[in-house]
């Protein structure tokens, strides 16, 4: 087997030339001058032929011991090209893809601008993002499909690890035709209990949040279940009943003017968590992507949605 040099001794010896003396050379490096005495001698017993001329004001290199040095240090100059290689692509060498679920609301409108910042700081960490109800995210996390999961139900199950990221809020909203449009007095909770909704399905964070608030008042059936907040955008936008969504699902269309906001009395909050199933710290990509989150922010979201302008 091919005996490979140590690039530290080569390091030294370089050192040692260019300071002019075994003393200098060690003190560049960071070692005690002895050691570095020792390492010489060990360099010129494999060789068989002395390096360094060792004078009381120095030491000088011999005809070997320039050549050697010049040689060292053209592979020095080439550790250092891979060391500044490997550093900046890391994806080349190590690969990290991270499993999340996320529940539709916080995958529409938050994840891109977290996995972004996430990428921008680890270019080697890859999002696998799965876009699935609360219900089947929490279901993920427990059977290892998902490593991370960032949903919006109000309650979470005490068997998995949680943290909250952030809060949003609930909104009421009708097409700018429906009659609650130019309402300024806030609903009350009995009066949208007895109203038919459209809804989002049993089993996502905004239907549970909002099954939650409406429970006690016994509310009637809705008008229509969807299976996304753009179905449900779409229906009451085009002069179906109202519905009750993310704040953060309905910003865009608030702003242009094709859906209105509706006072209700009661604001019905929720919380932004991850939950994952290790009773351990969160540490690694999971953990590197929240902190992501927490520095974006949802604030951060709306502050750019609030600058984008309307219709004319």
């Amino acid at each position: 087997m091919t005996t490979w040099p140590s690039l530290f001794n080569l390091e030294l010896f370089v050192a040692i030339v260019e300071s002019g003396s075994i003393g200098g050379g060690a003190r560049r490096i960071g070692i005690a001058q002895p050691h570095a005495s020792h390492i010489v001698s060990e360099l010129e017993r494999s060789l068989g032929a002395p390096l360094l001329e060792r004078r009381q004001s120095g030491s000088t290199p011999t005809e070997l011991g320039v050549a050697y040095a010049a040689q060292a240090r053209q592979l020095l100059e080439a550790a250092q090209h891979f060391v500044h290689w490997s550093q900046s692509h890391p994806a080349s060498l190590h690969q990290v893809v991270l499993r999340v679920g996320a529940s539709m609301t916080i995958a529409e409108t938050l994840v891109p601008t977290w996995v972004a910042a996430l990428h921008a700081e680890h270019p080697h960490i890859a999002v696998d993002l799965r876009v699935l109800n609360s219900k089947d995210v929490l279901l993920g996390i427990r059977d290892g499909a998902l490593q991370l999961g960032l949903v919006e139900t109000p309650h979470l199950p005490p068997d998995l690890q949680q943290r909250q990221i952030g809060t949003d809020q609930l909104v009421l909203v009708v097409a700018p035709t429906h009659p609650w449009a130019t309402r300024t007095d806030p609903l009350t909770i009995e009066e949208l209990a007895r109203t038919q909704l459209v809804v989002r399905e049993a089993g996502s964070g905004t239907r549970r949040a909002l099954d939650e608030v409406l429970s006690p008042y016994n509310p009637v059936p809705p008008a229509q279940v969807l299976y996304s907040n753009m179905a449900v955008r779409i229906a009451v936008a085009a002069g179906g009943a109202p519905a009750v969504l993310s704040e953060l699902a309905v910003h865009e269309q608030l702003l242009s003017g094709q859906l209105i906001e509706v006072p209700v009395e009661q604001i019905i909050p929720r919380p932004l968590a991850a939950v994952w199933k290790s009773r351990d710290r969160l540490t690694g990509a999971a953990a590197l992507l929240i902190r992501s989150a927490l520095s974006t922010g949802v604030a951060g979201w709306r502050k750019r949605g609030d600058s984008q302008e309307g219709p004319q």
